[in-house]
Order: structure tokens, then C-alpha cells, then sequence
């Protein structure tokens, strides 16, 4: 790993871990630009649920990964919403479970 670089977790040995910082914000706060860069970079892999690591570079906002596999950690990136969160991401799958079987049973 290049010196200085940022990581979620740094381990010091086998007990001592140091985390980086994880700040949530509401997603009406976050910068229009990186959630932009988000949605279109998730849209390229699919319609599930993925978690987007945007970068901000002399302005620009930048993918640097989207994870299929994305953490939601109590605490953390529910920190703003809270339950309203999961809610949220819910009720998408379930409005795309909804218009998925009104398309089978039109005719």
C-alpha cells in the first residue's frame, strides 16, 4: 500500500485495528455531482443494491469502485436516516417486485 493512503480499517498487529472516519450524510446534503457520478456508475452494473466509493479530485468527482457486495453498518452509514434508511431501500425492491408481476399478468 502506498504511504499515507486512506483505508477503513488499519490493522497495527492481531488486536489493535484503527478505523478511518465515516461521516453519513443526508443523501439531500451530499454533493448533486457525486451522487450523479453514483447512480450512473451503479446504473452500468445493474439494478441492485451497490454501494459506490466517489472520490473528489480538484473538483471532479471520481468512481473508484462499486461494490456488489455493499457494507450498510448500524451506526455508520445510517447514521443520518437511521430506520428510515432501510425503509427506503426496501420499499424500492419492493415497488420492482410490484411492476415486475403487473408485467406478467398483463396480457
Amino acid at each position: 500500500m502506498a504511504r499515507g493512503h486512506w483505508q477503513i480499517q488499519k490493522s497495527d498487529g492481531p488486536t489493535r485495528r484503527q478505523y478511518g472516519k465515516v461521516e453519513s450524510v443526508p443523501i439531500t446534503s451530499a454533493p448533486a455531482g457525486a451522487v450523479a457520478v453514483a447512480v450512473r456508475a451503479a446504473g452500468l452494473i445493474g439494478d441492485g443494491l451497490y454501494g459506490v466509493d466517489v472520490k473528489e479530485v480538484d473538483g471532479k468527482f471520481l468512481v473508484i469502485e462499486v461494490n456488489d457486495n455493499p457494507n450498510i453498518d448500524a451506526g455508520c452509514e445510517d447514521a443520518a436516516m437511521g430506520e428510515a434508511l432501510y425503509q427506503t431501500v426496501m420499499q424500492v425492491f419492493l415497488d420492482r417486485l410490484e411492476r415486475q408481476s403487473r408485467r406478467a399478468e398483463a396480457p
